[in-house]
């Protein structure tokens, strides 16, 4: 489905026309496009500071959050590529620190739209040609590039030479271009190795450990090459140079050590950057990652609801996002009843994300996902009632599936509300209250 963008910016908006003109189509992996849309600006891709490539179904965002606070607390000026963008298509590309303003964004884009006119390029393949071009163009210490679908194919996978490659938790979502088995997957997620940069994974089950050895590169596997542990409110993790501790994240979730450890990982297993131990603990409480168990703040929608109501949001869809999520609904919902509204894209699987949360759930009020092709709140409703959740509804929009969750409260000690189940939907929720990412 095409992806949706829009600026309040006039100038910025025309070149967005454009890009939304680019139909991402059934065959939007491959290298081709990306690369002869690349050397008509030059080939941008070939002068980028020292690039960490990050792959994975769940958790690459926030192991490239971590990844870029480590690098700032150690003084480094860092380039960022990730996708999507929740609110404004400036999120994409941040410039040594700074998300890309309108007034570079706008001829950025001209220029690669111009450039590659004939070639067919996608809107993914646009953006990222747009963001290595400003990349090259602005002096940095480090760029970390987040992989946008799979990786062997994705047009991140131009990079020819990062200092360091990693890989996330993995599970199944994307299924129509990556295949239907982890094993298959995970091969494609592994196709961003290159030859004699070290490979940093998760620990995985043997047969999907076995794929990404398969990649013929040196990989460092968490519990061989390096591991962490828990105790209190400290990370300790261990590899052959040593051992190091770290605060726990800021970030919530029992996912979330694990993606900071895989960010430390990749940055003590290469050799072109120097980061000091100190810097890990900024990145521990440092690290931002909006719309990954983000609890709102005071705004227009979170007004909607009895004070003292926490309201948290993420964008989660896939089955792995929801065993990560019923993990962290316990520890922030306080024994409180929880209150989901839910959205979701028509490619997605409701009972593969809410199966693991379900029993945790008071109530599931599904809700549309607007300029996008997603699962109608009437039929998302019914397929949630399979699964035993109390209390089933629809609203027409977020504000007022929130207002009938305070309706429902009445005078009853205020429960916690969790919104889930797309980006897409966090940027709409995000947008409301207020709180665009910076």
């Amino acid at each position: 489905m095409p992806d949706f963008a829009r600026s309040t910016d006039a100038a910025v908006q025309a070149q967005l026309d454009r890009l939304t003109l680019l139909s991402p189509g059934a065959d939007i992996l491959g290298l081709d496009r990306i690369t002869r849309l690349l050397e008509r600006v030059g080939n941008p891709h070939l002068r980028l500071p020292p690039v960490l490539h990050v792959a994975g179904t769940n958790g690459k965002g926030s192991t490239c959050a971590f990844l870029r606070a480590a690098l700032e607390a150690a003084g480094l000026r860092v380039h960022v590529y990730s996708s999507p963008h929740l609110v404004r298509f400036n999120e994409r590309i941040r410039l040594a620190g700074t998300l890309i303003d309108d007034a570079a964004l706008a001829p950025l884009l001209a220029e690669v739209l111009d450039a590659g006119g004939d070639i067919g390029a996608s809107f993914f393949e646009v953006t990222t040609a747009a963001a290595f071009l400003a990349f090259a163009r602005t002096p940095a210490n480090a760029c970390v590039i987040e992989v946008g679908l799979g990786g062997r194919l994705d047009a991140t996978n131009v990079v020819s030479a990062p200092i360091a490659t990693g890989i996330a938790q993995l599970g199944i979502d994307h299924q129509a271009f990556l295949g239907d088995t982890l094993p298959q997957i995970a091969r494609e997620k592994a196709g961003i190795a290159k030859p004699g940069v070290p490979l940093v994974t998760m620990r995985y089950e043997p047969e999907i450990a076995e794929v990404v050895a398969a990649a013929g590169v040196p990989v460092l596997a968490q519990g061989t090459a390096w591991d962490y542990s828990l105790e209190g409110d400290r990370l300790t993790y261990r590899d052959a140079k040593g051992m190091l501790e770290t605060p726990l994240p800021a970030l919530s979730g029992p996912h979330q050590p694990g993606n900071l450890a895989l960010a430390i990982a990749m940055l003590r297993h290469q050799d072109a950057l120097t980061i000091p131990d100190t810097a890990f603990a900024g990145a521990a409480i440092g690290a931002r990652w909006p719309a990954r168990m983000q609890r709102l703040g005071d705004g227009p929608l979170t007004a909607l609801l009895p004070n003292g109501t926490p309201v948290w949001l993420d964008g989660g869809h896939n089955a792995a996002a929801g065993a990560a999520i019923a993990g962290t609904v316990a520890e922030v919902a306080h024994e409180r009843p929880c209150h989901l509204v839910l959205g979701m894209l028509a490619n997605k699987d409701p009972e593969g994300l809410l199966a693991p949360l379900a029993s945790r759930l008071a109530s599931v009020t599904a809700v549309p996902i607007p300029g996008h092709a997603h699962h109608a709140p009437a039929e998302l409703a019914t397929r949630v009632q399979r699964l035993g959740v109390p209390v089933v509804k629809t609203a027409a929009d977020v504000p007022a599936a929130l207002r009938a969750i305070a309706d429902g409260l009445g005078a009853a000690a205020p429960g916690a509300v969790l919104i889930l189940g797309s980006l897409y939907l966090a940027g709409v929720v995000l947008e409301a209250n207020g709180e665009l990412p910076d």
